[in-house]
């Protein structure tokens, strides 16, 4: 009898452990810190196909987007706090409130935001842009010629972006006018980017967003399933774990 009831005890204490893990890691990812993995390569070179990172929930404050599946009755942000211009930032696709995506913020409420001839302008005033170099790169699996810039935003942020041409879908647009309480979003790998320039995302509401990317955990280049344990080594981007995202 004091045995089984010494086992009864025991599973009772492991339930209640496991259980009380998984409440302190949903208020961490809800609350705190939320990890989010890098699908495509709309913001190369700053972020890689691969990366894991982590995104700060409290940068921006909460919104019912905080939540697990959106669920939480909140209208619009408690705690709220503005992005600054060059934050990269994780939101909800405004189109479906569903659908995660990652851009770097460059369109603030009231900006006049246009591209032309692949140079951003803000309020009227070129962006400053600094070509680092040329390279070739794969896209689709096909070799491209790109051009590497250092943009310097209107705030003094600067970062690193791609170009194919300056003649390419987005790089040609009308003037933008940021509503209030929305942003403007870009990806740095500009000819390869789904953005606010597409009316498939078009202006970021405040309430979609996230949180800020904040730094990379751990990354890979796709060489190595999970179980191919010798070839981890090679697979594992060790140069950009823990680097900090500009």
């Amino acid at each position: 009898m004091t045995k089984k009831k010494s086992e009864s005890g025991g599973i009772g204490e492991t339930l209640r452990t496991v259980l009380y893990a998984i409440l302190i890691a949903l208020v961490l990812r809800t609350f705190a810190y939320e990890p989010f993995s890098i699908p495509s390569g709309s913001m190369l070179p700053t972020l890689m196909v691969g990366d894991y990172l982590f995104v700060s929930k409290f940068s921006y404050g909460y919104s019912r987007h905080s939540f697990p599946m959106s669920l939480a009755p909140i209208d619009g942000r408690v705690f709220a706090s503005q992005p600054e211009r060059g934050d990269v930032a994780v939101f909800k696709l405004p189109s479906d409130n569903s659908t995660d995506y990652i851009k770097r913020i460059i369109g603030l409420p009231g900006d006049r935001i246009q591209v032309e001839e692949g140079v951003l302008q803000i309020n009227g005033d070129p962006v400053e842009r600094e070509k680092l170099g040329e390279g070739m790169v794969r896209s689709g699996g096909y070799p491209i010629r790109i051009s590497e810039y250092l943009e310097t935003l209107p705030n003094g942020v600067t970062h690193q972006i791609w170009e194919r041409g300056d003649d390419e879908l987005f790089d040609n647009t009308p003037v933008f006018t940021v509503p209030e309480d929305h942003f403007f979003a870009m990806g740095d790998n500009r000819d390869s980017s789904q953005d606010s320039r597409s009316q498939n995302v078009g202006f970021i509401p405040e309430e979609n967003l996230v949180g800020r990317a904040e730094f990379i955990f751990f990354s890979n280049n796709g060489a190595a399933r999970f179980w191919e344990i010798w070839k981890w080594p090679s697979a594992i981007r060790f140069d950009r774990i823990f680097q900090a995202i500009d």
